[in-house]
């Protein structure tokens, strides 16, 4: 009996044993070592079948490096490289240099962050709004609260009338449509005394 009753004991410890020498998750290649490197948002995923989100659209576009470097310097990427879906209203490089002298520059200094986060939430709606789904005088509300207005003049789309929709791309997370013109979000109305 005692002889069983050792065996038993032996197996048992052999088996606990085991079981702690691996309570150490093995490092694989690609894993985070540190809780900074696992807090990478949607844009770290790599995924190279999928078609491209609104982000890895603009990034591929010689005609929007300038609004890349506004999304990038509004911290911007990760918001808008999630499922949405979105609808961006993308300026051209030309259309910034529309804009006063120096107004990106300014724009892109750490200190005008805000300001340049509620520029470009005023080019995003929330949903899909495809080009044969807008109508005379609509009004689209964007993220950062505002309204824009679409319009058609000799046949073309324009947003706020000084902007004209001149290229429509689907993405996997909504749809980008280019246009001439940086819109400005309106003045928030005088303080009430």
């Amino acid at each position: 009996m005692r002889r069983i009753l050792f065996a038993a004991l032996l197996i048992c410890s052999s088996v606990i044993m085991s079981c702690n020498s691996g309570t150490e998750p093995e490092k694989t290649a690609g894993t985070a070592d540190s809780p900074a490197e696992s807090s990478a948002g949607q844009s770290a995923v790599k995924d190279d079948m999928s078609s491209k989100n609104v982000v890895q659209v603009a990034v591929g576009s010689a005609d929007h490096t300038t609004l890349v470097a506004a999304i990038k310097a509004a911290g911007l990427v990760d918001a808008l490289s999630n499922a949405g879906p979105f609808t961006v209203f993308a300026p051209t490089n030309a259309a910034f240099d529309k804009l006063p002298a120096g107004t990106v520059d300014n724009l892109l200094k750490p200190e005008k962050k805000d300001d340049l986060v509620d520029i470009l939430q005023y080019h995003v709606s929330l949903g899909v709004f495809k080009p044969e789904m807008f109508t005379e005088g609509q009004e689209i509300g964007q993220v950062n609260g505002g309204n824009i207005i679409i319009t058609k003049k000799d046949g073309k789309l324009m947003v706020n009338g000084t902007a004209t929709i001149i290229a429509s791309i689907p993405a996997s997370n909504g749809i980008i449509h280019v246009i001439d013109g940086v819109l400005l979000p309106p003045p928030p109305p005088p303080a009430v005394k």
